[in-house]
């Protein structure tokens, strides 16, 4: 029986040998898969702490501040309108027997535009005409009975006072004759009006009158409302006025010689030049506008009145003055401020003083040196002595900071992506 239990003995020592020996390799296996997993651990969360480190610091865009440019330049509608513009009336009754131009005549000065039949006005110069016969009839005679009573002045057959009657009576025949050559003359100046001319050289811009209308000698053609309507339109336009309300921001350029250029819709490839000429020197109080005039000559007679014109200013500017777009400025209680970063990249919260806007950009007058960095699009959180991340520098004002832009925002996005794989690895919940 012992013999038994010590072949049991035999048969049972290597087999718990083997099991010791298998739950110490799979405690060296579950060991070694712990500590590869607290060292992966805190891999990742050293990582993340790295990414998180850098996220804490903002990326930033920045950039010199620009020389402004040597001219600058303003586009703003203008009207064109004719050197000299008249309206032109009848200045006597009567019925238009023939009219002689049309619309878009040029003529000369005195041309014959048109002829009123008045007889009204001839019958009157006629009246006139006799009325001074008779006058000049009865002066001759008073003049001779005048002369005959100053010869026998100083004898017993008159007396003084008769002698001093007739020669004032003489006298009045004389201012009587007088007055009638004056209805004469107003007479036939109302005859000379039967001809409607043209007092300048122009073109007719409007006709409004036909043959056989009455016209009346308080204007023009009667109107159903018994109102006077021109008969005729003339413009001048051998040069052409150019008038435009320039905003008060530019009204600084408005200066004797100052010089634009013009373009019209119907010759859009042609550009046209003017001068100032004169300005209101008065701003309306509703559009805080100036209102300029602006002369072009016009020998070719291209220019028409009435026309639109977009007028181009091109001034001399201060380049001395620098510029920065408008998104890098911020809008604090303190004022217009920039964000400078200074060579710690630490920002620093910039007072400044704006000049001309120039559209996208905008001059500064005082507060930026040409050599200052500051942030392209800060934004309306960033404090003062904040550290930031200069992730592109852009050395003024070019055509390309939109691509450099662009590039920053796409670093800025790749580093958020980093940290959230990071994140996922060492099993954190970002939230």
């Amino acid at each position: 029986m012992n013999v038994h239990r010590e072949a049991e003995v035999e048969v049972q020592t290597p087999r718990r040998t083997k099991l010791r020996l298998a739950a110490m390799i799979a405690a060296l296996i579950l060991g070694g898969f712990v500590v590869h997993g607290i060292v992966e651990r805190h891999s990742n969360v050293v990582d993340l702490q790295m990414v998180a480190d850098q996220e804490s610091i903002p990326p930033v865009q920045v950039m010199t501040p620009s020389p402004g440019p040597a001219t600058r330049s303003v586009t703003l509608p203008g009207n064109i309108k004719a050197w000299y513009t008249a309206p032109i009336y009848a200045q006597v009754s009567g019925y238009v027997r023939k009219w002689y131009v049309d619309y878009g005549a040029f003529v000369k000065a005195g041309t014959l535009l048109a002829t009123i039949e008045a007889p009204t006005v001839d019958a009157q110069y006629h009246t006139a005409l006799a009325d001074l016969t008779v006058a000049k009839t009865n002066s001759t005679l008073s003049d001779v009975t005048a002369a005959r009573w100053k010869t026998l002045a100083g004898t017993e057959a008159v007396s003084q006072e008769d002698v001093d009657i007739k020669v004032a009576d003489s006298a009045a025949k004389k201012a009587l004759v007088q007055a009638a050559e004056d209805e004469v003359e107003r007479n036939l100046a109302l005859i000379h009006f039967e001809n409607i001319v043209a007092p300048f050289d122009g073109v007719v811009t409007a006709r409004a009158t036909d043959i056989g209308n009455y016209v009346s000698a308080a204007g023009g053609d009667m109107s159903a409302h018994g109102e006077a309507a021109e008969l005729f339109s003339m413009a001048d336009v051998h040069a052409m006025r150019i008038f435009v309300s320039v905003p008060q921001d530019y009204a600084a350029m408005l200066k004797e010689g100052l010089q634009a250029t013009f373009t019209v819709p119907q010759y859009p490839d042609r550009v046209f030049k003017a001068q100032l000429l004169t300005t209101a020197k008065a701003f309306d109080p509703e559009t805080r506008t100036v209102v300029t005039e602006l002369v072009a000559q016009n020998p070719d007679h291209l220019l028409w009145p009435g026309t639109y014109a977009s007028v181009r200013f091109d001034v001399a500017a201060d380049n001395k003055v620098v510029v920065i777009p408008e998104q890098a400025l911020l809008f604090r209680e303190q004022g217009m401020q920039v964000a400078l970063v200074d060579s710690d990249n630490r920002v620093h919260l910039q007072n400044v003083k704006l000049g001309v806007n120039l559209g996208q950009n905008v001059q500064v007058t005082s507060g930026l040196k040409p050599t200052d960095r500051l942030i392209v699009s800060p934004s309306a959180g960033i404090l003062e002595g904040e550290r930031v991340q200069v992730v592109n520098g852009v050395a003024g004002i070019g055509p390309d900071n939109a691509a450099r832009v662009t590039a920053a925002q796409s670093t800025s996005t790749h580093a958020g992506d980093q940290m959230q794989a990071h994140v996922e690895t060492a099993g954190i919940d970002p939230k």
